[in-house]
């Protein structure tokens, strides 16, 4: 790579890292000791992350690709389950399995909470607690999700069409929970994918390898355009994706899913939808917000 990587400390001391297309924050608790310590882990860690991912990229984009890095392990590991059912690459578990190799890396600390462009890994010391409030893009509350240490959330994921991906399908956002961030990456792909309307008129589609050179989706037909539809093709699209989602829960792929396409919100588990906002108070991360705006997952301090 011909850029270096940067690691600097945000004014409210999160970690922040830049290499590339990895834009990741880092908000570590623990004694100032600890946190020290293990943000020199993270930095150290994170200085050949990307270069070893570079390195086996033609693995990466093999369904079969066989990864020897550690962030390749960890996504080929993610998409394993979903091999027999469906197309799937390593590539649909990059950025949440960047976010679990940097948490791994921070070590043992009362709470880790690595965001990745949008895909979150978290690990939470025993008795430590996190509440979210679950919105849709517009803003309207569905409900309360409350993670626990021992409920086994380790990431969440946010996927749709307009992102800063390819999807298949037509879903404006959905998001994951599950027991790492790139199995909750992967997942949030292929429900989004699922999320469709096949052969209808309004939905427009060109193959991936031309509106993306090297894509790993090679000349599969992705969505580029959605037009008009009505309140029952809504519905029809988002009991497509429930489905997959249905059925990665019960093969205990996943914890939760939320589906959100124009307005209208399905959820499977204890569900999450476009809005991930960790509450505040005493063992809460303070404001994290996982959004998406214009088709794209965003995930800041607000």
């Amino acid at each position: 790579m011909k850029d270096t990587p940067l690691a600097s400390i945000l004014p409210d001391g999160r970690l922040a890292l830049l290499h590339g297309p990895i834009h990741a924050t880092v908000r570590m608790v623990d004694t100032p000791q600890a946190v020290a310590k293990a943000r020199a882990r993270v930095v150290a860690r994170f200085q050949t992350l990307l270069a070893e991912l570079c390195e086996e990229r033609s693995a990466l984009h093999d369904p079969d690709g066989a990864p020897v890095s550690e962030t390749g392990q960890r996504m080929a590991a993610a998409i394993a389950p979903h091999r027999p059912h469906t197309f799937v690459t390593p590539m649909a578990a990059v950025a949440g399995a960047v976010a679990d190799t940097l948490c791994h890396a921070a070590g043992p600390l009362r709470r880790v909470i690595v965001n990745n462009g949008g895909d979150i890994a978290m690990r939470l010391a025993p008795g430590e607690r996190a509440s979210a409030r679950i919105a849709t893009p517009a803003g309207e509350t569905v409900g309360t999700v409350r993670i626990a240490s021992d409920d086994g959330v380790g990431g969440l994921a946010t996927s749709g069409a307009g992102g800063r991906s390819l999807s298949l399908g037509i879903a404006d956002a959905v998001t994951v929970l599950a027991g790492t961030a790139a199995a909750a990456d992967a997942a949030a792909t292929l429900i989004a994918n699922a999320v469709d309307l096949p052969g209808h008129p309004a939905i427009s589609r060109a193959k991936a390898c031309d509106l993306v050179p090297g894509s790993d989706l090679g000349d599969r037909p992705v969505v580029s355009a959605v037009g008009p539809l009505s309140a029952r093709e809504v519905a029809a699209a988002l009991q497509a994706g429930a489905a997959a989602a249905n059925h990665m829960r019960a093969r205990g792929t996943i914890i939760a899913a939320a589906l959100s396409l124009r307005g209208a919100t399905v959820l499977s588990g204890d569900g999450l939808a476009g809005l991930f906002e960790l509450g505040e108070g005493e063992g809460h991360e303070r404001g994290l917000v996982n959004r998406v705006a214009d088709g794209r997952a965003y995930a800041d301090l607000a």
